[in-house]
């Protein structure tokens, strides 16, 4: 770890789905680019999605991964800092990664300073005017009594269950993924809201929404990030101190 390097952000590598291209080819470059960064990193966030299903049993956790999760335990060992929010894919990872890696597990949002700004960091679903079918989705799937159920499920069955919901969620979004209209963005419409109460929000970064973009928000200071995704766009945010920028990983 670089000291006083810089802080890194990622999101949505929806691992375990062969979208455009094999999920097991998408995990190879997003371990090139955190070998490309660990070297000046002083912290890395994940928001979320990071894989397309996830649920951790007594017993057992999800096959595969172990590219990544490799490279994540060397960057903790080099006592890099690594925060996991928790997506509406991947919101059933418990204490498997905070136990085997040392990652700090968040699930709500949080307002942190960091190099002297501030930051309201979340993975983004179920925050601002959501349709009522995503939030009761969130619900059900937030539930204890309905996970402690689900834990009753035979692995080989729970995953296939995770992967059709997976690809359930990411149908019914599909049309609303492709554009940004800043006026129709529920992130946007929740960091307004939020600046309305406090107005000492400098970042909000966010998940998500798959499309890379920062927005200046109303009151001319403040900015709504998403960070985009390694689906397509293979984006990730980077935070000096001075100034917040999202950059494309060429491979």
């Amino acid at each position: 770890m670089t000291e006083g390097g810089n802080i890194y952000f990622a999101s949505d590598f929806h691992l375990g789905s062969d979208a455009e291209m094999p999920s097991k080819d998408r995990e190879k470059i997003i371990v090139s680019w955190l070998d490309k960064i660990e070297n000046d990193a002083a912290a890395l966030y994940l928001m979320g999605d990071i894989f397309d299903y996830w649920f951790e049993y007594a017993e057992v956790a999800p096959k595969g991964f172990l590219l990544l999760l490799g490279k994540l335990a060397q960057m903790r060992m080099k006592g890099i800092p690594i925060f996991f929010f928790t997506g509406n894919h991947d919101m059933w990872v418990f204490d498997y990664l905070k136990d085997e890696i040392g990652m700090q597990i968040i699930s709500k949002p949080v307002v942190k300073k960091i190099k002297g700004k501030n930051f309201l960091l979340a993975h983004g679903d179920g925050l601002g005017k959501v349709p009522f079918g995503d939030r009761l989705m969130k619900a059900a799937f937030s539930n204890k009594i309905l996970q402690w159920l689900f834990a009753r499920i035979h692995p080989n069955s729970g995953i296939r269950i995770m992967k059709f919901f997976s690809n359930l969620s990411r149908k019914s979004h599909k049309g609303y993924d492709e554009n940004f209209i800043a006026t129709k963005e529920y992130l946007v419409g929740y960091s307004e809201d939020f600046l309305k109460n406090d107005n000492n929000i400098d970042y909000f970064v966010f998940g998500h929404r798959h499309i890379p973009v920062i927005h200046l928000l109303s009151n001319g200071e403040s900015k709504m990030i998403n960070l985009g995704d390694w689906i397509s766009n293979f984006t990730y945010g980077i935070f000096d101190g001075n100034e917040f920028k999202l950059e494309k990983y060429e491979f």
